[in-house]
């Protein structure tokens, strides 16, 4: 298998602007995730390298700090978009990207999505018990007119989040491929 530094410049420089445009679109694109442009670029530059980067060949190729660098990385392998590998003599940490978009974008979404579904059930149930608590003791059927729309409102809310935790569901176990199935090349 050819490698990029066995290109030609001419070709090189053709790959390198192909690449850079790509890289661009997915730093442009990171906002999605949560994440800082150059976190994107530096994603891009993990996914088109031909083998694992330590922090300071990504420093060298990206001209940032090693700072920057380290927290873009954290970044990244916290929202499993980046592994890091073991390679036999090397003591420094290495970094890939995770080539597969399907499974970054599952697992990203659910791990965000699920963390707002169990917030967010969270506050409607504790709110519920807190207002059923309120009608209770109360005889004041404005209160309880007032309590019987929010409830309902919250039940709502909460069917909406119990459907949003199957869906999570389905994306985790990757059921949602049977749905939406994946376009392989």
């Amino acid at each position: 298998m050819a490698t990029f530094a066995q290109l030609t410049q001419e070709q090189k420089s053709v790959v390198e602007k192909a690449r850079n445009r790509v890289i661009e679109a997915i730093g442009q694109n990171m906002d999605l995730y949560g994440m800082t442009h150059s976190t994107g670029h530096l994603y891009g530059l993990l996914f088109f390298s031909d083998h694992p980067m330590t922090l300071d060949d990504m420093k060298r190729e990206m001209e940032m700090s090693k700072t920057s660098m380290s927290t873009g990385v954290r970044t990244l392998v916290d929202m499993k978009m980046v592994h890091k590998v073991w390679e036999k003599g090397t003591r420094k940490d290495l970094y890939e990207a995770e080539q597969d978009w399907y499974q970054t974008f599952t697992d990203y979404f659910g791990l965000k999505w699920r963390k707002a579904v169990e917030m967010n059930m969270s506050a409607i149930r504790r709110s519920m018990r807190e207002l059923e608590t309120l009608r209770s003791s109360s005889d004041d059927d404005q209160l309880a007119a007032v309590i019987s729309l929010d409830l309902s409102k919250m039940r709502q809310a909460e069917a909406y989040y119990e459907w949003l935790d199957r869906l999570i569901d389905a994306l985790e176990s990757g059921d949602i491929f049977s749905l939406v199935p994946k376009r392989e090349q």
